[in-house]
């Protein structure tokens, strides 16, 4: 069963790398950019491969079993 959690924006946009480690996904930046490099990250479905890739309100990230929903 998905675990899913919001991930309220302050500002534009997160980096994809950044959510991964503020959420606690990801134990350290080093290892979120290793995740989306290894083909394990989805933002709304879709497989993402830019670890800078700019992340706004709306928009869901899913890594295995956890999804984060980015809210305002």
């Amino acid at each position: 069963m998905a675990s899913t959690k919001e991930f309220k924006l302050s500002g534009e946009f997160i980096t994809l790398d950044a959510l991964l480690k503020v959420t606690g996904i990801a134990a350290s930046g080093g290892e979120a950019k290793a995740m989306v490099a290894a083909g394990e990250v989805y933002v709304d479905g879709e497989l993402e491969h830019r670890k800078r890739c700019k992340i706004r309100v709306g928009q869901n990230v899913k890594v295995a079993q956890m999804s984060v929903l980015v809210v305002a």
